[in-house]
């Protein structure tokens, strides 16, 4: 899987494919936030409480849930109220339609200057792609274990998320093996398989044109963790129930 370094190119391979891989040491030029600053957060994935609404009656993840709103010109990043996420059966056969209230992501994180930096920049790239002026963001911190055996990135499967884009930034792996990434066209039969492993790695999908997955994980070594941050972003509004 190759690797974009700047912001135009992000543009240019998002118009192309619907998808590009932004390694570590481009964050900083394509998002205008250094790895350095962002390293700090990862310790947090480490306060993440259970996933309780895992329909496969797991145990493997854990999270926490946060909203924002981006304007672009000028550029300001608001923190809303904690509202449930939803997502509609369509994107989500599993636990779609199903309001998931978790816990909100804590305070000196969504506070933190690189944290804001790094959505403010995505929502910024994001506009490059389509020039919109408002995004309705979410943001996640996964945290997937082996304590079980195996655990599931995406329990639902290969899917879309009912957003405009997606960026799935890969925090920290340690004593896992698989975890596949796969990223199909939504309507066609090609697509790239990688596996991401290198902390800070982001991920960019345009959601109306690509479904993507990871595969399970199991135990390479004691405490095998997968940390990622999924952050989506839609214009006009938030997914609520109709």
């Amino acid at each position: 899987m190759r690797t974009v370094e700047t912001r135009d190119a992000i543009v240019q391979e998002m118009k192309a494919r619907g998808f590009c891989l932004v390694s570590p040491g481009h964050v900083a030029a394509c998002f205008g936030v250094p790895v350095s600053a962002l390293s700090p957060l990862a310790a947090t994935w480490s306060d993440l409480p259970r996933d309780a609404y895992l329909k496969d009656g797991g145990k493997y993840r854990s999270r926490r849930h946060s909203s924002f709103v981006q304007t672009i010109a000028p550029s300001e990043l608001t923190q809303v109220a904690h509202r449930a996420h939803w997502q509609p059966v369509d994107y989500n056969a599993l636990h779609g339609g199903i309001e998931r209230m978790f816990e909100p992501i804590a305070v000196p994180v969504c506070d933190d200057a690189a944290w804001r930096g790094l959505l403010s920049g995505l929502g910024q790239v994001f506009a490059g792609v389509s020039p919109e002026l408002k995004w309705f963001i979410e943001a996640h911190q996964f945290r997937i274990d082996t304590a079980e055996g195996i655990g599931r990135p995406t329990p639902e499967g290969a899917h879309r998320d009912g957003v405009d884009f997606v960026a799935v930034i890969l925090v920290n792996r340690q004593g896992v093996k698989g975890g596949e990434t796969r990223v199909f066209e939504a309507q066609g039969t090609s697509g790239v398989r990688f596996t991401l492993t290198e902390p800070w790695s982001v991920l960019l999908l345009d959601d109306k044109r690509v479904i993507h997955e990871t595969t399970p994980i199991q135990p390479d070594g004691p405490d095998g963790v997968r940390d990622t941050l999924v952050l989506t972003y839609r214009a006009g509004s938030f997914q609520d129930p109709e």
